[in-house]
């Protein structure tokens, strides 16, 4: 598991360090803040392995620019330590108890390390042979190749093969998309495949829908994204099985989750409930599998979902803000606030009103002229007026302002 992430004149701020927490770890805060950028460092961390853009040096920056890194492995603790723009690392490895990590991008790409699969062993060290898994939407669904190899068969083709078969991984995989599913009577069930075109003669797979079924190529966005996951979550389980068969080593017993904007394309019901299922959806793949997650939200509702389950020994909270036109992170102290309008209106959102901009403006001028009993009539008139015209009469806000505008000689 990634334990400690530390950055000092890279990104968004001169200096960022994390104690992650063991289980569950949220990312809160304004766009532009770094949020994705940390993830990028928790999946090199974790892998090895940079994307497109590495991270570089702050500029004006004049002191040392370094990533560092602690895993802490079933037995054991690897440092890593990267100078930016020098070349120079500590600790190349990637400790032998590092188990699978998956990286869900907004944009429905998916990377996955498997360090069996990924690293090879050089003498009591596992050391990067093969890069990561990288897969472009494209890809994951229909084919991920490398130098004339084919590295994965996509989830079109294996999910169709393994339902013929109804072999294990099918089994497993209705297991995954249940525990997904945006609720009981909503449950993520796979159809029969179906022919779609006279142009394209595979057999795509089909979702159980209450109007009837639907193919996946044609399923909603949200839709796409967690099948997307599930069907990765169980194909890197089951290629990493027959891996550690083939190499003699024994199978994980823990996966590592990093999952950019978690509510993305969700509708609130769902948003509800993804994060319970993240954490026990690696229970459908084995029982006694143990998971981290690293996640980004937006999202009041995950953060209010998150209540009944939440542990401070095992769970963190962090929040970024931008101070001084730096940005700062934060290890909140968790405290329940009961549903996502308290969540709205908490300082992890920093919103005044989980209302419109033009109720929240009224409403601050509403709650001035409460203290002022010399307000003149017009005035209170017009506030009323507002009020009237931006929450009508069904807002929880009028019981408070009924008796200044009564006071007023208004007519409610």
């Amino acid at each position: 598991m990634l334990e400690r992430l530390e950055m000092e004149g890279v990104g968004p701020s001169p200096h960022l360090s994390f104690e992650f927490a063991p289980r569950l770890n949220l990312l809160t805060g304004d766009n532009g803040l770094g949020k994705t950028f940390v993830l990028e460092l928790a999946w090199w961390a974790l892998t090895r392995h940079w994307d497109e853009a590495p991270s570089l040096r702050r500029a004006g920056w004049k002191g040392r620019s370094f990533v560092a890194a602690e895993i802490r492995g079933v037995n054991s603790r690897t440092h890593i330590h990267h100078e930016v723009g020098t070349g120079l690392e500590v600790q190349m490895f990637v400790p032998p108890e590092n188990g699978l990590t998956v990286y869900a991008r907004v944009d429905g790409s998916f990377s996955l390390w498997d360090r069996i699969r990924n690293g090879r062993r050089d003498g009591h060290s596992m050391v990067p042979s093969l890069p990561a898994y990288d897969f472009t939407p494209d890809e994951l669904w229909n084919r991920l190749e490398k130098d004339g190899r084919t590295l994965c068969n996509g989830l079109i083709q294996d999910w169709v093969a393994w339902q013929i078969k109804d072999a294990e991984p099918f089994q497993r995989l209705k297991r995954v998309l249940a525990a997904l599913s945006p609720g009981a009577s909503e449950t993520l069930v796979p159809g029969e495949p179906t022919r779609i075109s006279l142009d394209d003669v595979r057999d795509i797979p089909t979702l159980r829908m209450p109007y009837g079924l639907v193919p996946l190529t044609h399923a909603s966005a949200a839709v796409k994204r967690i099948v997307g996951l599930a069907y990765l979550l169980v194909w890197a389980w089951e290629e990493h099985v027959r891996a550690a068969e083939f190499r003699k080593e024994p199978v994980t017993d823990h996966i590592v989750l990093l999952v950019d904007e978690l509510e993305s394309h969700l509708h609130p019901r769902w948003q509800r409930l993804i994060l319970p299922s993240l954490l026990e959806v690696v229970r459908a793949l084995r029982e006694d599998v143990k998971v981290q997650v690293i996640a980004v939200t937006h999202s009041p509702l995950v953060l209010a979902s998150a209540e009944p389950l939440f542990d401070e020994a095992q769970d963190a909270l962090f929040m970024f803000d931008l101070v001084d036109r730096e940005v700062q992170v934060t290890k909140a102290k968790w405290r329940p606030r009961g549903d996502a309008n308290a969540w709205l209106t908490s300082e992890v959102f920093d919103l005044k009103e989980p209302r419109s901009v033009e109720a929240e403006q009224v409403i601050t001028a509403a709650k001035a002229a409460l203290k002022d009993p010399n307000l003149p009539i017009e005035e209170v008139r017009r506030i009323h007026n507002e009020l009237y015209r931006v929450l009508r009469d069904t807002d929880p806000f009028w019981p408070r302002w009924l008796a200044r505008a009564e006071a007023a000689g208004i007519d409610p």
